[in-house]
């Protein structure tokens, strides 16, 4: 794929929201909707392409280590560009950190976008001051340090029922987290954005004086018809 239509599908998601983008999965028969993972440092919408960080318990099997050790979380920082955004899995149930203050400005200083991690995370004052945005699955203060530990950056890793790669698409919302995967963007796009211009188009027709029952009865009923 080209950077110039890389670039494009980046400025198609950044109009729409997850709204619009579940109907669209949705109307394709597409997985990608994870609900639950809330806005934890102020109501802001963040969209980007995706790189990704499984962590695991510290007893689990886990490929051998390569080189001097490294904080978790450090490598998907190294790795991503300005705009792109981190997803973390950390379902191990373990009551630790996927995430934390030192590593939010570290990603605030290299212009990730944000964070979303499916699993507790820490620091969350720290990241709102910052300005940086974490979705996650709830907070903690205990600390990864002995607890868990990086299985793999840039691995698919599972985000409520969803199977995130790197280079996937996301937004992030007041409503939900979207996942894309980047060989169906393109036409997740084009029918997010048919989604999106009929509604806008209800919306008109209601701030016109049109009865909201008329407007919802002839169109949105069938919108997601496939």
């Amino acid at each position: 794929m080209s950077a110039a239509v890389q670039h494009d599908e980046l400025q198609r998601l950044a109009r729409l929201d997850a709204c619009a983008l579940s109907d669209a999965l949705d109307k394709l028969g597409l997985p990608g909707c994870v609900t639950g993972l809330a806005p934890l440092t102020g109501p802001r919408k963040i969209h980007g392409r995706v790189h990704t960080l499984r962590l695991v318990a510290k007893d689990a099997p886990r490929p051998a280590a390569s080189g001097p050790p490294r904080h978790l979380g450090a490598e998907a920082i190294a790795r991503c560009a300005a705009g792109e955004i981190i997803v973390v899995e950390q379902r191990t149930g373990i009551d630790a950190g996927s995430w934390g203050g030192i590593l939010s400005l570290g990603a605030k200083l290299k212009g990730v976008a944000g964070v979303i991690a499916d699993g507790p995370v820490r620091d969350v004052d720290e990241a709102r001051e910052l300005g940086f945005p974490i979705y996650a699955r709830g907070t903690t203060a205990r600390t990864a340090r002995n607890r868990i530990v990086e299985f793999g950056t840039d691995v698919p890793v599972s985000i409520g029922d969803v199977v995130v790669e790197p280079g996937d698409l996301v937004l992030a919302d007041g409503s939900a987290c979207v996942f894309l995967k980047a060989a169906e963007a393109s036409r997740i796009l084009d029918a997010a954005e048919e989604i999106a211009a009929r509604e806008a188009a209800m919306q008109k027709a209601l701030l016109a004086g049109e009865a909201i029952g008329d407007v919802m009865g002839a169109s949105y009923e069938h919108m997601l018809r496939r």
